[in-house]
């Protein structure tokens, strides 16, 4: 826009990314689950080569077919393999924390999608594998571990900062609930700018409901001073989109410049450098909140939504 001018980001921005602390309702509180986690990066760091038979009986679809024992029995004695257990061990030793986690967050997920399936969790090692930290199936949820030793751990000394930013413990819930807005909401057909920052909105407002304790900052994966520069300069990034003529364009680039993950969005200006990647995503989700706010509508019946009319009907006005 002309004469834009983004708020500093030192500006003090009260309640930066969360909300007044929800109490859990207890029809949520009261639902039974029955969650079962399994620690194949523990078993496989104590086993010994006869252990590798039962291993395969009981984890398959962890042992491909068309690899032999033999290599299985090489890889227990890798050096690089065994210090890699040894690293998750190191931060991973107790599971307790994340196994309560998992199980609130799996009765909030059967309270708003009761049409899922409680999977078996699998925690094991990747190989730093950080685009496939979890991976979710009808049955099987699988997290690899060694993507969360947390940012600064030498294993992600060759990655881009704000990729490492994204590696650690605080981030596993939030890359589960993730995985299952992916599960339930479809990628949106239409190619305006506008309708994937509310598909993206959508996801965030999934995530949102499913880990109501967490902070809002956490979803984005903002740090707090990234989701104060947002909620600053909300208005004027909106305006920003406008007078751009920005929102029904169908040009590609702009998922770059303003919906990818990336160190800073892309307004073409030299204050660009003080904001944080996704802010598109970030204006998705305020667009959703509104419509939410003044629409009666339940979390299933708002996937399908078109992203005009969640638009047209949320009668969004940014915080100035």
């Amino acid at each position: 826009m002309y004469g834009l001018r983004f708020a500093l980001t030192s500006v003090l921005v009260l309640l930066v990314g969360c909300r007044e602390q929800p109490e859990i309702p207890e029809e949520i509180a009261g639902i039974t689950i029955d969650l079962k986690v399994l620690r194949f990066d523990r078993e496989f760091a104590g086993a010994q080569p006869n252990d590798i038979p039962s291993l395969k009986e009981k984890y398959p679809y962890l042992f491909p077919e068309q690899y032999t024992d033999s290599v299985w029995e090489a890889k227990l004695k890798d050096t690089l393999q065994i210090e890699l257990l040894r690293e998750i061990g190191g931060k991973f030793g107790n599971f307790e924390r994340e196994t309560e986690d998992l199980e609130l967050l799996f009765k909030h997920i059967k309270y708003y999608f009761p049409r899922l399936t409680v999977p078996t969790v699998v925690t094991l090692p990747t190989d730093v594998d950080y685009r496939n930290r979890v991976i979710l199936a009808d049955t099987l949820l699988l997290i690899g571990l060694d993507n969360y030793l947390g940012r600064d751990h030498r294993y992600y000394a060759r990655f881009e900062r704000y990729i490492a930013a994204g590696l650690d413990r605080k981030y596993i819930m939030d890359d589960v609930a993730g995985a299952v807005a992916n599960k339930v909401l479809g990628y949106p057909g239409e190619r305006s700018l506008l309708a994937r920052m509310i598909y993206y909105g959508k996801h965030l407002f999934i995530k949102e409901k499913l880990l109501p304790l967490e902070s809002d900052h956490i979803h984005l994966g903002y740090s707090e001073q990234e989701m104060e520069w947002a909620m600053a300069n909300e208005e004027q990034i909106w305006r920003y989109l406008i007078e751009r003529e920005l929102l029904y364009s169908t040009d590609n680039k702009l998922d770059a410049r303003f919906l990818d993950p990336a160190p800073f969005s892309k307004f073409g200006l030299e204050l660009d450098n003080e904001s944080p990647g996704k802010i598109g995503r970030y204006m998705g989700w305020q667009i959703v909140r509104a419509f939410m706010e003044n629409n009666e509508i339940s979390l299933v019946q708002l996937l399908t939504i078109p992203a005009e009319e969640i638009f047209k009907k949320s009668n969004y006005k940014p915080k100035k």
